[in-house]
Order: C-alpha cells, then structure tokens, then sequence
C-alpha cells in the first residue's frame, strides 16, 4: 500500500477543473441557484460597457433579488493596468466570489484578477470569440501593449446560455469558430514537439483539443446560421478546450503556430481591428500548409462562417502579414512547425501567397 506523503509516490498528476457546467437554453436562470449553492453572498461582477446595459443588468437585478449583494464593474480593457484597478475594486468591496458577465475581455480580466486575488470565479459567457470561456488561461496585455500569457485557474462553474451567445453579434461566433479550428495545427505542433524536443504532453488532452476542432468544423453550417445545434457545439466545444488545457496543465494542446501568429501580428500592428480568432483563423490557414494538413478545407470552413480568409478581410497590410510570419517563432518559447530559426522573408511571402493570405 502506498500512503499519501510516502517517498514511493513519484509522479502526481493534479487536474483543476470547473465543479460544474451549466449550458442550454435557458441556463441563465440557473445562475442564482448555481450562485447559492456555493454559499457566497458577497459579489464582485464584472461585465462589459455594451453588455453590461443588457444582459449584464438582467443579471446584476436577477441575483439582487435572491439577496446577493452585487458590486458591478464595467471593464473596457484586457491589459495589466484594467486587472490592477480590478483587484482594487474586488478587495475594496470584500468580494468573496468573482462573476463575469461578457466575452472574452472580460473574462480573462476576471479570471486573473480573481486568481491574484484568491478568490475564484464564475463565467457567464455572452459570446464566444475565443476559446477561454472554461480555460485557466488569460491573454492580457503588459504596460507596454506587449501580449502576454498567464496560467491560473479555471472558472468554478460556467453558465453558457445558448440562447444569449446566439444573439451575440455574428462576428463574434465566427471568430469563436477560428479559434477552435486553430486546434487542428496547434495539436500537431504539440506532436511535432514531442517528437523533436522530447517534450510532454498529455495524448488525452490533444484528444480532446482535436476533437473539439472536429466538431465545429462538422457543424460550421448550423454555427453560421445560429442554429441552436450549432451554437451548442460551438460553446462545448470551447469549454472542452478548457479542461483540455486543465488536463494538459498549460495551454500548449489548443496554441501553437497559428496562435504564435496571431500574437506576433498583435506586436507587428498594433492599431489593427481585426480579432484573436480571427487572426488566429488565418494563421491555421497557413500552417496547415506547413503540417501538410487540408489548408484548403481550412479555408473553406471559415469561409462558410463568414470569417476572414486573407489580409484584406482581415484589415492588416501584406507587408504585416509577413513581418508576424517572420517573428512568430520569437513570440513563445514552444517548438512549433516554424522550427527554431522561423521563416525566410521569401519563405513567408510565397507561404502567404500559396494559401492566398496575400492575394
């Protein structure tokens, strides 16, 4: 028999995953009762300027009436400075649970503010742009507008009603829908890494992470068309991605190539509008390219959700498309289909070119 404490064990594993997921139609109203069962009373919610007019007020009056008491706090941005006023606010407060009403901003803002708070946190999505809604990861961005990623914890419960995410505008689905698509070469990264560099991950969690891109992929036309199905999909899909990277302990099974380039193109301009899906959507394109994979399924499957397919849909200049190719190694410090030494300036204009980024 081996005890807890003993020189025997050797490797433990620890998965840290949501204790519960509530989606559906409807599923908003669970939220209270969710709420209560936890035994907080004490909130700090957080929501978004255009979301927290609507859904976010329903909300904040919903639980008000079940005599939590709420304090609202509208975030506008995902950077170092917004999460510092947001702690603030939390233990100004005394907030004893962290909500967040909103997309993916806000979110993210709540999760680490949470996290460096102690407290833990409730998701209540609103739209689906990106994959963290479920995860324990957070994009934020430094001081100085440098993107940057933190490993924290995942949400306590989600509360996805799919009702509300299908009113979300359609930009934000699709974008959604780029980046679980990104999970087709991100897996294939983790694979090459662990066959070049030695490194480890989880075959469960790439499992999953692939499974998910799979998924919508296989429902892109009712994901288009907002169908309940679809939008169902969409939004397990993203929370699978989660404990997929709960499971894995980082967030290596769903960001690889595509995500590297996506955070380069971040860094290259700046004063972009485009979106991280779909950034990320384009950035599939090509380095399914260079895994060998479909591009071309790829492509048409965004295409099918109305999500940018090159440059000019995307709103980014050529020559920034190529610059993000060249850097994106540099980004993070994972092994991806980019090698070590990254792509040659010709390398990545006849890349982008081929896969008609750069028409």
């Amino acid at each position: 028999m081996v005890c807890a404490g003993s020189p025997d064990v050797k490797w433990v594993h620890e998965i840290d995953l949501p204790t519960k997921v509530i989606t559906g139609s409807g599923a908003l109203a669970k939220l209270p009762e969710l709420l209560g069962s936890f035994g907080y009373r004490v909130l700090a919610l957080l929501t978004g300027p255009t979301v927290g007019s609507t859904i976010g007020k329903r909300v904040v009056n919903t639980l008000s009436s079940y005599d939590f008491e709420v304090n609202t706090c509208t975030v506008g941005a995902s950077d170092a400075r917004t999460v510092n006023e947001v702690i603030a606010f939390v233990r100004e407060v005394g907030a004893q649970l962290v909500v967040a009403v909103g997309g993916g901003r806000v979110i993210d803002v709540a999760k680490y503010a949470a996290y460096q708070s102690g407290l833990r946190f409730v998701s209540v999505p609103t739209a689906v742009s990106h994959d963290g809604i479920a995860s324990p990861a957070v994009s934020l961005k430094d001081v100085n507008g440098y993107p940057i990623s933190k490993f924290t914890k995942p949400p306590l419960a989600v509360v996805a009603d799919i009702d509300v995410i299908a009113q979300a505008p359609h930009r934000l689905l699709a974008s959604g829908f780029g980046d679980i698509v990104g999970k087709f070469t991100s897996v294939r990264d983790a694979i090459l890494a662990k066959k070049i560099k030695g490194e480890y991950v989880g075959d469960y969690s790439l499992a999953l992470a692939k499974m998910s891109a799979a998924m919508v992929a296989e429902h892109a036309e009712a994901i288009a068309k907002r169908e309940p199905e679809g939008v169902s999909v969409l939004v397990e899909a993203a929370i699978s991605c989660g404990v997929a990277m709960a499971i894995a302990g980082s967030s290596r099974p769903c960001s690889g190539s595509e995500h590297n380039f996506s955070h380069a193109l971040d860094l290259v301009y700046p004063d972009k509008k485009s979106l991280h899906g779909e950034q990320v959507g384009v950035g599939t394109i090509m380095m399914a390219y260079l895994h060998g994979l479909n591009w071309r399924r790829v492509q048409r499957l965004l295409q099918i959700v109305g999500a940018p397919t090159n440059c000019e849909e995307l709103g980014v200049p050529p020559e920034a498309i190529i610059k993000a190719l060249v850097t994106a190694h540099r980004v993070r410090g994972r092994y991806t289909i980019l090698g070590e030494s990254g792509l040659s300036e010709s390398a990545a204009w006849r890349l982008a070119r081929i896969t008609q980024v750069i028409l």
